[in-house]
């Protein structure tokens, strides 16, 4: 019974280890930061999706009209916004 606990856990932590978000690169970060300006945000907390898509995320992005949850797509350009 304990091998299977620990094969069930061990493969849970593997698939969501297979899922995780991971911070941009710096010169991600630069671009997603000069894309939240032209929307007239900043800050927030980023994030790049690891799955095949490759969209980026910025929750909690402060913007002129309230705080926002913004996606962008790979080419940096808007997918997603809506009110955090």
């Amino acid at each position: 019974m304990k091998k299977y606990i620990l094969a069930f856990a061990l493969s849970a932590l593997a698939a969501t280890h297979a899922f995780a978000d991971e911070k941009p690169s710096e010169e991600e970060a630069k671009k997603i930061t000069e894309a939240l300006t032209a929307l007239g945000c900043s800050g927030g907390e980023m994030e790049k999706e690891s799955e095949a898509s490759g969209y980026f995320e910025i929750d909690d992005a402060k913007c002129k009209d309230g705080q926002y949850d913004i996606k962008l797509d790979k080419n940096f350009k808007l997918l997603f916004m809506s009110a955090d």
